[in-house]
């Protein structure tokens, strides 16, 4: 078991010293000491009183080595994403990590893509794909980047290359928000979303181009869910304008062509 060792790297990433979490946790200091130096086991009560302040599972600070954990399953497993806690519910993504143990950013291509919807859950496919890391980026977070191809999310343009932020639980999708949609027929698709998972267990996905249709997808067709984050491009988007902007453009427009036909009026004149 590794409640000892756990306890204490629990107590270090909050920045406390022996004495500040006993006070807190109204224990002895000696008591704790004996905890992270494996002296003495904890009580039932003491078990209770450390998993409820940490909010980690009593099952995963016995069982779980945290030590080892990536800080980006540090983050969920702190806000609530214990699998412990959770159950079956948690979502399993195969990752990669650097040699400082952080999350890669793996880049997904165009020719990838197909491989990927069947190998997105294969740690050994993962594994393969060409990786890097941005560094203003949270190591909280994890982070994936897929090549889009097509027209349907203008003024983001073809082959621009898309960052995404892994969610972990699709109650939090944000309508309105740009998600690339791992779906089971589809393949990767990008879009923006609106959740009506709670209401009618699908969402709709919607193109920023107006010539695409939205449609619908249920929850049982969907695979994984990234969060936008920034695009990639070295092509330029084209200027969107406002409707001021295209009444003074229509306005000068007019003006020239008036001014053109005066030229001509007055060359047949002459």
């Amino acid at each position: 078991m590794y409640f000892d060792s756990n306890i204490k790297f629990l107590r270090n990433r909050k920045k406390l010293t022996q004495d500040q979490l006993a006070i807190t946790l109204d224990i002895n200091r000696s008591t704790l000491n004996n905890y992270e130096n494996g002296i003495s086991g904890p009580s039932i009560q003491s078990l209770v009183l450390l998993s409820d302040y940490f909010h980690v599972a009593i099952d995963t600070l016995l069982r779980v080595d945290l030590v080892k954990l990536r800080e980006s399953q540090l983050y969920e497993l702190e806000h609530g994403q214990d699998v412990f806690l959770k159950g079956s519910n948690l979502r399993v993504m195969a990752t990669t990590v650097d040699r400082l143990n952080r999350d890669n950013i793996e880049l997904v291509s165009e020719k990838a893509k197909a491989g990927y919807t069947n190998g997105f859950a294969d740690p050994e496919y993962i594994s393969e794909l060409p990786v890097f890391q941005l560094p203003f980026l949270s190591a909280e977070r994890k982070y994936r980047t897929f090549q889009i191809s097509g027209d349907s999310m203008l003024p983001i343009p073809d082959g621009a290359w898309i960052t995404g932020e892994f969610v972990q639980d699709w109650s939090e999708i944000k309508t309105g928000d740009l998600y690339v949609v791992l779906t089971l027929n589809e393949g990767l698709v990008f879009k923006q979303l609106k959740n009506e998972l709670s209401e009618h267990g699908h969402i709709e996905l919607i193109s920023l181009n107006p010539a695409y249709k939205t449609y619908q997808m249920g929850a049982s067709e969907i695979r994984e869910v990234w969060k936008f984050v920034h695009y990639i491009s070295r092509d330029v988007a084209e200027p969107t304008l406002t409707d001021n902007q295209v009444g003074q453009q229509l306005k000068l427009l007019t003006e020239e062509i008036r001014e053109l036909k005066r030229s001509i009026e007055n060359s047949g004149g002459k």
